[in-house]
């Protein structure tokens, strides 16, 4: 049984699973009665964490995540009708998807570079649109109904969180475009070799990326009432740990949502255990970290990747001094 759980690429998300949930009914286990707290974090960390498995299994990054959460809320907040500023949220994460995707596919920048620049720029967008302060919501009596309870702890972000997750699994399990992903990501000369249309392929990913890092931040900013231009600040940490550690593969082509969705669960327990516990918030980015780190020294493949990732980029700072 031991081998079994080793061979899947869920094997160390369920492991720091178990140990999450062990170290919390030991030192705080008043988390497990916080259903609505806890499966609200896990709910904002797994949305970005489902839509940003899409472009790593392509062998992508996408470090605009956060950032494109913390901007939608704003725009989301900035608009008075709160239906029009739903579908902008929305319509702004694809095209930031969109745009993230023409710099790495046509314009043939490398995502880390890409993606980092758009971050920056995002996030200080959101600033000057909000002016550095929370931004709140002119509708705040339909905001407040959508952060109801529907039945039990299950609010509609949470939902939404399990809609999203099914949605996303029957199309890169069942569907031709979404298994081609897995095909992109493992060899992508191959895959264009096989006619599959690697660019436009590429371009979903991303689109789909932002229009759920969208999402998120529209769900987000509903529950609050408000648009926080630092909200997504933490997200991405998390989020890119609950990829990694649910075992996808840094250079594609390997991976699961579930293993992303038990990474989640592992990553927003441990952030709520923390909080309960009156850590601050820069002593849960060092331990989720660490969890990182941890989950990527302790896979060869992904300290390949990364190697080959890091070699990449020096050789392109180099020839461009050249």
């Amino acid at each position: 049984m031991k081998n079994a759980v080793a061979r899947r690429t869920e094997g160390r998300a369920v492991i720091l699973l178990i140990l999450v949930v062990g170290v919390i009914a030991v030192q705080q286990p008043i988390v497990f009665n916080a259903y609505g707290v806890s499966l609200a974090r896990v709910a904002l960390v797994g949305l970005v964490a489902l839509g940003l498995t899409l472009v790593v299994l392509q062998g992508e990054l996408d470090l605009s995540v956060g950032s494109t959460l913390a901007l939608t809320g704003v725009v989301v907040a900035s608009i008075p009708d709160l239906g029009l500023g739903i579908i902008a949220g929305l319509v702004t994460g694809v095209a930031i998807g969109a745009l993230n995707a023409f710099l790495i596919v046509v314009v043939g920048v490398n995502s880390f570079i890409a993606t980092l620049g758009t971050l920056f720029a995002l996030r200080g967008l959101a600033f000057v649109m909000s002016d550095g302060r929370p931004v709140r919501i002119t509708d705040i009596d339909s905001a407040l109904v959508f952060g109801r309870e529907l039945l039990g702890p299950i609010t509609p972000r949470v939902l939404i969180f399990i809609l999203l997750f099914v949605m996303l699994q029957f199309f890169i399990s069942k569907m031709r475009a979404g298994r081609e992903f897995y095909a992109v990501g493992g060899n992508r000369q191959a895959a264009i070799d096989a006619g599959i249309p690697v660019k436009l392929r590429l371009f979903t990913s991303f689109m789909l990326c932002g229009f759920v890092a969208a999402l998120a931040g529209v769900i987000n900013t509903l529950e609050l009432t408000a648009a926080d231009p630092t909200a997504g600040s933490t997200v991405l940490l998390a989020s890119f740990a609950a990829v990694i550690i649910g075992g996808n593969l840094l250079n594609g082509g390997r991976g699961s949502l579930v293993g992303t969705l038990i990474g989640a669960f592992a990553l927003g327990l441990m952030q709520v255990g923390l909080t309960f516990a009156g850590a601050d918030r820069e002593v849960q980015d060092v331990l989720i970290g660490i969890v990182l780190l941890v989950a990527i020294t302790t896979d060869p493949n992904n300290l390949r990747a990364l190697s080959r990732r890091l070699q990449g980029l020096v050789r392109g700072k180099t020839n461009q001094q050249a």
